[in-house]
């Protein structure tokens, strides 16, 4: 076991060739602690002393004998193969849609509620249009997800472009519509004036607080001239 290093190999092909067993069990349990110093990481383990006595005698091959706290270690339970996970084999059919797409379909064809099955269709059509800016880079347009739509589902599902409304009970309809930049803009435009607002106002106490600064500051000034011409005058 390379972790260990060539003078700890050396020092158990020393020790199964020692004839008192004694000894042979003082020298293993110094190799135990010196393999635990030089790997401190397996003292995290529980129980890691267990490992190292494994690890000790599967570098003598399982030859070694002597009377150690843990049973022996057999070669099958050390060298056992771990058991093979089954990976489900579903041929996905549209694999840049994901495994979850053909589920969600069958979902929404089933459906006998109009406005459920249409709902069902426009989050499906929003599904996919998520599903492809994951891959593509190039902006996706909502005609090419009706045209997919209606070729996966044979026409069952047709997904709108413009929004679709819903009503409600109390007589009241709702169109949904895709997010787009008329809302941004207007935002902007709010903001925009609402930041203008502001600035114009102080703007306009800049300029009267530097009115009244300078109309002072030339009060002031004149005074100053005014006397300082009467003691020249007096002079």
């Amino acid at each position: 076991m390379p972790e260990y290093g060539r003078n700890v190999q050396k020092m158990i092909e020393f020790l199964v060739t020692v004839d008192d067993p004694a000894r042979r069990l003082r020298n293993a349990e110094v190799i135990i602690e010196l393999m635990g110093t030089l790997n401190p990481h397996l003292k995290t383990i529980e129980d890691y002393k267990h490992k190292l006595w494994d690890h000790l005698y599967q570098m003598t091959d399982f030859s070694l004998e002597v009377d150690s706290p843990y049973p022996m270690p057999t070669p099958e339970s050390v060298y056992k193969k771990p058991e093979v996970l089954p990976y489900p084999q579903d041929n996905i059919q549209h694999r840049h849609l994901g495994k979850n797409i053909q589920a969600l379909l069958d979902k929404a064809m089933v459906e006998t509620d109009d406005e459920k099955r249409q709902g069902l269709t426009q989050a499906i059509g929003y599904y996919m249009k998520l599903a492809y800016a994951n891959w593509h880079k190039e902006p996706i347009h909502d005609d090419m997800i009706k045209n997919e739509l209606a070729e996966i589902t044979g026409g069952k599902l047709k997904y709108e472009t413009g929004g679709y409304r819903v009503h409600f009970d109390n007589n009241r309809d709702r169109t949904f519509k895709p997010r787009n930049g008329n809302n941004n803009s207007g935002n902007n435009n709010n903001r925009s004036n609402f930041k203008g607002g502001a600035q114009g106002g102080q703007n306009r106490n800049f300029r009267d607080r530097d009115n009244n600064a300078s109309g002072g500051g030339f009060g002031n000034n004149n005074n100053k001239n005014r006397k300082f011409n009467k003691n020249k005058n007096n002079k």
